[in-house]
């Protein structure tokens, strides 16, 4: 993140108090080297040269680092690595990204996790190679602190500290990943009576529903758990809230994407901060669509994240060109007139996805 004045949306709340931290998240950090620009996969015995290259902390580093450019405080219980690789994801997450790292431990001798994306045609795919961590995530979370809202990955078999944090008053924000095995246990959606929201993609929430349509697997998800957001790609976002009543659909921006890696993370980070700041469900899901739609133009997965100088750049860019799309957006985004206002010039951007000595250079 290029230095500068870190803006919180959420300063008016903070008023009297409140919990130590915005959003806790727990779990394992990836170093990762993303190439793009390919015009197709390596063949065996060929090489393959890409257009471009990022180098940048990943897995759950990629929300971390998105929601602390967003103005949220947010601790990270990780594993780190002794090794070059450790070190640099620790330098960034906590020196350049202010990202709290005191449940995090290093541990000797043990090899940090790398993961090598591959862009290809507005897709991804991956190499990775890591360990189990020395430690169950619980353990280095101990008690959790209070927070007002978590990501946890959704599992039949909860985690300890998941539940301590929801019992402590913590929103849950369910995630969950891909299931290589192709099981897609429906007995896995259980456990979302222990949360405030889901916000699975398409595919994966439709393989969980047994379902074959988007919207019919978020009407399944809605009678589960308060908040269900399910992800189309480049089709936008679509969510129901029963707390409010609201069901809205939300278009993705229409952008170039140069690099997927990460934007899901960002898109979840963005809904939680909408989702904190009390906006209707229509601006949280627009804002994170934006939030995404900013990440994917950028190579460098959690280093490509926009920060609120991103968020303000674009929204005065698009007031200066009105034209016939541009007010269409500007109608869409109303809502974050007042939010940009109080954005400074020297707001953090977004940083080069390099493993420089020093990340922004």
């Amino acid at each position: 993140m290029r230095n500068g004045t870190r803006f919180d949306p959420l300063a008016a709340s903070r008023a009297g108090g409140g919990p130590q931290f915005d959003l806790l998240l727990a779990g394992p950090v990836f170093f990762d080297i993303i190439f793009t620009g390919m015009e197709g996969p390596p063949v065996a015995g060929t090489e393959v040269w890409a257009e471009g290259m990022g180098s940048s902390p990943g897995g759950v580093a990629n929300q971390a680092i998105a929601a602390s450019r967003l103005g949220l405080r947010t601790s990270l219980a990780a594993a780190f690595g002794d090794d070059g690789y450790g070190q640099f994801n620790w330098e960034v997450l906590q020196d350049q990204e202010h990202v709290d790292l005191s449940r995090s431990r290093v541990f000797e001798h043990w090899h940090s996790p790398v993961t090598v994306s591959l862009s290809v045609r507005h897709d991804r795919s991956m190499v990775t190679h890591g360990h189990p961590s020395p430690v169950p995530v619980t353990d280095l979370v101990g008690t959790p602190p209070s927070a007002r809202a978590a990501v946890v990955e959704l599992e039949q078999d909860m985690e300890p500290w998941a539940l301590a944090a929801r019992d402590q008053g913590t929103k849950l924000f369910g995630d969950v990943g891909w299931d290589p095995a192709g099981d897609w246990a429906p007995g896995r959606l259980d456990a979302l009576e222990h949360f405030y929201a889901f916000m699975p993609n398409d595919v994966e929430a439709m393989a969980y529903t047994r379902t074959d349509d988007p919207w019919a697997a978020l009407y399944a998800l809605a009678d589960r758990v308060p908040v269900a957001v399910v992800t189309v790609g480049q089709q936008g976002a679509m969510a129901i809230d029963a707390l409010t009543g609201e069901e809205e659909w939300a278009p993705a921006l229409p952008v170039n994407a140069y690099d997927p890696t990460g934007a899901g993370d960002c898109f979840g980070a963005a809904f939680v901060m909408a989702d904190l700041a009390g906006l209707p469900l229509a601006d949280r899901l627009s804002f994170a669509n934006l939030c995404a739609s900013l990440s994917v133009q950028q190579v460098g997965g959690s280093l490509a994240a926009p920060g609120w100088g991103d968020i303000a750049d674009w929204w005065h860019r698009m007031s200066a060109e009105r034209d016939g799309m541009r007010r269409q957006w500007l109608r869409r985004y109303a809502f974050l007139e007042e939010l940009v206002s109080d954005v400074p010039s020297e707001a953090a951007r977004r940083a080069s996805a390099t493993i420089a000595r020093h990340s922004d250079a």
